[in-house]
Parts: structure tokens; C-alpha cells; sequence
């Protein structure tokens, strides 16, 4: 069996003959990742001499990003909308150009027994959020909703368009990071995202069910109540870091035979607590309560631990039980 039949298998839950896995070398891999390469065209307006160690950005939508020395991760200090006024002249970037998409197309190609995993630049509420900051934008979703619908169709139409690129260049599936939760609930409450937000994910995950293409979601914290809409919705993927803040056999029985999730040992409560016997319990807990459907858990790996005050080694526990027991199972 290919890595790429694996992935597809347990997507279906059709037993695949182990659980995909995402991890570094010597550990299995059965995955080839793209994404979108840079705008040839695209330049930053301003750039910044800073203190040794922070760093500050521009990106393509023209937000300004900052993130502090000895981290990885950034967040948006100033947002390209500073008024709604502006929204009517504002020029989406050109995510959508052929052109950025034929490096993946290559890359695949040299790949053809590994799942092609494609990105896209987000999903409507980070994107919007980055556009506006978060702390105006939590405002605006209350303040203007019609502005923020207004922008959000712009996104919806870009995202689709962005998924028809993909289509042509033999994915299996995109993903995309939108983080809702916060460690107790959504960063909305849930009867708002269905009000506001729940047609955007109707409309891009059916825009790429008909290009036959999968859909992979990430999403930061707590994010329980809305699971059972993203599996009605047809989200074919979960990717959460923290599996347990949803409940472990709530995910099991939410995602039966429908939605798999992609999860390493959870990074919050798990791996900080460095106890190896624990932390191999854990991970054969995920794939007997996640992946014993024919299918349905793929074996994860956090890239930046160190972030989280975790040492390397206390993740290679569980990535080196997730490798024998997923063996073994299968």
C-alpha cells in the first residue's frame, strides 16, 4: 500500500494497513506538502531596523506583523483596513495567479506515492482578523456585521478561486489554519458563528467536494461545539494540537466514519509533563479511541516545541510509540 493509498483510505475508513504519519526522518512520512510561492510582483511598502531579535513584517494583504526575539510565532500589530471606508478599493492579493502553484505542481510530480497536501492563505476569520486585528474585529462582528459579510464574500470568492488553482495540479487535499478557540470556548459564541460564519465554510469546502478535492482544517483550542457542524459540513480532516480540550471519545463518536482527526500527543496537557511512560500512553490512547473505525487518526508531530517549554525529546516518546503501535495494530 502507497502512502498516498493510506491517507485516502483512512480518510474513508476503509482500513488502511497502519495510521498515516507525519513525522521527521527515520520516522514515516506519508505526506508531500505545497504551498502557494510568492507573487513575483509583490514588495513590501516599508520595512523596519529593529532591536536584535524582533522582527517586523509586511505581508501581502499589507499588514504589519511582529514577533519577539527566542519565539516563532508573530501576530498582526496593525491591520490593512483601518476603516471600512477603505474596503471598496481594496485589492485582494493575487493568491489565485497560475503561476504560483506550479512549483506544488512540480513537487508533486516528483511524489507520486506520497498524499499532496496543498495550503491555502487562510480561512475568512483569520484572514479578516489579520485585516483588522483581532481585538477591532471581535468588535466588528457585533458593530458591522454587513461590512464584515461584505469582506468576507470577497475572501469566500478568493478562496475558491484559489481552490480551483489547486485542482489542477493533482492534490488530494488543502488545508487551512484558522484558530477558534480559546482553552474554554470559541472566540464567538457558537450561535454567532453560525450566523455569520458558517456559509463560508458551507460554500469553500462544497467549492472543492465538487473539484474532488479533500479538506484539512486546523484549529487552535477549544473548539467542541462547533465540531458537529464541521463534520455535517464535510471537513474531511481535523487537525488539532490539543485533542483532548474536545474530549477524546466526544471526538470519536462526533467523528465517526466521517471527519479524521490529525493530532499529535496533546501539546498543553501532555507532552510538558515529561513522563515518558505517560506520554506512550497517551499516543496509543489516540489511536485506539481515534483510529479504530477502518481508519480515521493520523499520527501528528509539533514542529516548534520548544515554544511550548517542551524539550525535542519528550515529542520523539510519542512519535516512537505512534510508529510501533500504529504498526502493530494495523
Amino acid at each position: 500500500m502507497t502512502s498516498r493509498e493510506r491517507v485516502k483510505r483512512c480518510l474513508a475508513f476503509t482500513n488502511p494497513d497502519r495510521c498515516p504519519m507525519s513525522f521527521p526522518t527515520p520516522y514515516p512520512n506519508d505526506f508531500c506538502g505545497a504551498g502557494i510561492t510568492k507573487d513575483p510582483d509583490w514588495a513590501p511598502r516599508r520595512t523596519w531596523d529593529l532591536p536584535d531579535g524582533v522582527k517586523q513584517w509586511e505581508d501581502e494583504w499589507h499588514n504589519v506583523w511582529k514577533c519577539l526575539p527566542n519565539t516563532t510565532r508573530g501576530e498582526v500589530i496593525e491591520g490593512v483596513l483601518k476603516d471600512w471606508a477603505d474596503l471598496e478599493t481594496y485589492q485582494m492579493p493575487r493568491m489565485d495567479m497560475p503561476a504560483r502553484y506550479e512549483a506544488a505542481r512540480n513537487k508533486f510530480a516528483e511524489h507520486p506515492d506520497l498524499y499532496h497536501l496543498g495550503s491555502l492563505p487562510g480561512f475568512p476569520f483569520a484572514i479578516m482578523r489579520y485585516m483588522r486585528t483581532v481585538e477591532t474585529f471581535l468588535g466588528d462582528v457585533l458593530l458591522y456585521p454587513d461590512e464584515v459579510n461584505a469582506l468576507q464574500r470577497k475572501v469566500v470568492d478568493l478562496l475558491k478561486r484559489c481552490i480551483d488553482q489547486w485542482a489542477t495540479t493533482d492534490c488530494d487535499g488543502v488545508m487551512w489554519a484558522e484558530d477558534w478557540g480559546t482553552q474554554e470556548r470559541l472566540l464567538v459564541s457558537p450561535k454567532l458563528w453560525h450566523e455569520m460564519f458558517e456559509w463560508g465554510f458551507r460554500e469553500i469546502v462544497g467549492h472543492a467536494q465538487q473539484r474532488g478535492i479533500q479538506m484539512w482544517m486546523h484549529s487552535c483550542g477549544y473548539i467542541r461545539d462547533i465540531i458537529p457542524t464541521l463534520v455535517d459540513i464535510g471537513v474531511n480532516v481535523l487537525q488539532l494540537d490539543q485533542p483532548t480540550l474536545s474530549d477524546l471519545d466526544f471526538l470519536a463518536e462526533t467523528c465517526k466514519a466521517k471527519t479524521a482527526i490529525w493530532s499529535p500527543v496533546d501539546i498543553q496537557r501532555d507532552l510538558p509533563t515529561a513522563d515518558e511512560a505517560y506520554i506512550r500512553e497517551r499516543a496509543r490512547e489516540l489511536i485506539d479511541k481515534l483510529g479504530s473505525n477502518g481508519g480515521g487518526f493520523i499520527c501528528g508531530y509539533y514542529a516548534d516545541v520548544r515554544s511550548l517549554a517542551v524539550e525535542p525529546e519528550w515529542q520523539m516518546w510519542a512519535v516512537d510509540e505512534f510508529a510501533k503501535y500504529a504498526t502493530a495494530q494495523g
